[in-house]
């Protein structure tokens, strides 16, 4: 299958060349020339298969023209080699919880599939630049981990991201290189943009992405969709309502891709923190990026989406968009007291992201639909901050007490490509 940048001033290329690229030459974003729709037999056997198993089928359709069968399938089943439960919150709603696998959280899917995969084509040195809010470093950090002739270099902003956060990407040494950025995850993300265009650095350097902007990354996300309405299909229950706690937009349109293969979806919520950029354009259909806001929810301190393009590369249009999917957006104190609630209500426990999701759907859906919530970390990877508005002192599962006992190893770094770009050329 062929992939064309959504700027469409750059030729199609192939898989290996789109994942090992990430961003397009004319700064745009890799799409796959079509989606497949899946057949109806798949979906009558959902219920039946295993989580492995259906994640295969879903991503042969993919990626199927391009990887030999028996190497996608052993790429699939180890990435997911932990589980990925639907627990019942309330009588309505779900929690998706994909926090179960080796960093505890959602990042763990498509980073680990991403690894193996360009693993596989990797024929030379490849250098992968990653920007995160949160977890994208820690689960890219983690899943690339010893691969050989990969490096990592982590930009994350200084002080906006949780210190357990932090402990999984910078306590790794090895293959895995931390920069701490003076400036917003935004800031970062630029200077992982400017990289991928920069004529001298790419004659230095192979450079590739792992932020949800390479196909690898992103794509996979749609896995755990279709094994989230498989556990409601088992107990015969429709009008499915998914929402999604949205930052870069890469997770929910994951999902919107599996909608397009015909998974039944009635429809979508992305639920923002105060950075309520989709929010405000479902509003008035006007995309107007603000300065981003620090908030609980750090992970989805984003102020200008990367993956907005291919949303809209899917829909095509304003009306399009907003006829499958709704928005909601929450201040840091209507989280907290949605995580109060829940767990007075109900005994479960909400990551301040999950919280977002959770309350979307209370205030969200109607009569006869069923919704489920993407829970995208473990509340403990957030454990001064929910220990504060409990007034608790949640348990630290023992893969992040692991980390904590590594020491901090940094590149600081001002918020100047410049800067960047020379402590990169030293490295080469």
């Amino acid at each position: 299958m062929k992939y064309y940048s959504t700027n469409r001033k750059a030729p199609e290329v192939t898989l290996q060349e789109a994942v090992v690229r990430g961003l397009a030459p004319d700064k745009g974003l890799y799409m796959p020339e079509r989606i497949k729709s899946l057949p109806q037999t798949f979906f009558e056997h959902m219920p039946e298969m295993s989580l492995q198993e259906m994640a295969y089928q879903v991503a042969d359709a993919f990626f199927g023209e391009d990887v030999p069968a028996e190497k996608l399938r052993q790429i699939v089943f180890d990435t997911l080699s932990f589980e990925i439960p639907l627990v019942k919150v309330t009588e309505q709603i779900y929690s998706l919880e994909l926090f179960h696998g080796p960093t505890l959280a959602f990042k763990d899917v498509g980073a680990r599939f991403m690894a193996r995969l360009l693993a596989h084509f990797n024929k030379e040195k490849v250098n992968v630049l990653v920007a995160t809010s949160g977890d994208t470093g820690s689960a890219v950090a983690n899943g690339f981990l010893g691969v050989e002739g990969i490096h990592v270099y982590v930009l994350y902003p200084k002080g906006k991201v949780s210190r357990l956060q932090e402990a999984q990407f910078t306590t790794l040494g090895q293959n895995i290189t931390a920069i701490e950025v003076e400036g917003t995850f935004d800031d970062c993300q630029a200077l992982v943009k400017n990289a991928f265009i920069d004529a001298e650095l790419n004659a230095h350097m192979k450079l590739t992405s792992a932020n949800s902007i390479n196909v690898a990354r992103f794509i996979p996300q749609s896995f755990y969709y279709f094994w989230a309405i498989a556990q409601l299909m088992k107990s015969s229950q429709s009008d499915a309502v998914i929402c999604v706690p949205s930052g870069n937009f890469g997770n929910i349109t994951s999902g919107l891709f599996g909608k397009r293969m015909g998974l039944p979806v009635k429809r979508f919520i992305a639920a923002n923190n105060r950075n309520d950029v989709f929010f405000r354009y479902l509003q008035n259909g006007f995309y107007d990026p603000h300065p981003t806001i620090a908030t609980y929810a750090n992970a989805m301190d984003v102020s200008d989406p990367s993956n907005f393009v291919r949303l809209f590369e899917l829909y095509g249009s304003y009306d399009a968009i907003k006829e499958d999917i709704s928005g909601a957006t929450y201040t840091d104190e209507q989280i907290a007291e949605t995580i109060r609630q829940c767990y007075k209500d109900n005994g479960y426990l909400l990551d301040p992201h999950g919280a977002c999701g959770y309350r979307a759907l209370q205030e969200g859906l109607q009569d006869g639909e069923v919704g489920i919530f993407l829970e995208t970390a473990h509340p403990a990877k957030f454990k001064d901050r929910v220990d504060a508005i409990l007034g608790a002192d949640i348990a630290i599962p023992e893969k992040l007490q692991a980390f904590m006992k590594g020491q901090k190893q940094t590149v600081p770094m001002a918020n100047d490509f410049h800067a960047f770009k020379s402590y990169l050329l030293s490295e080469s």
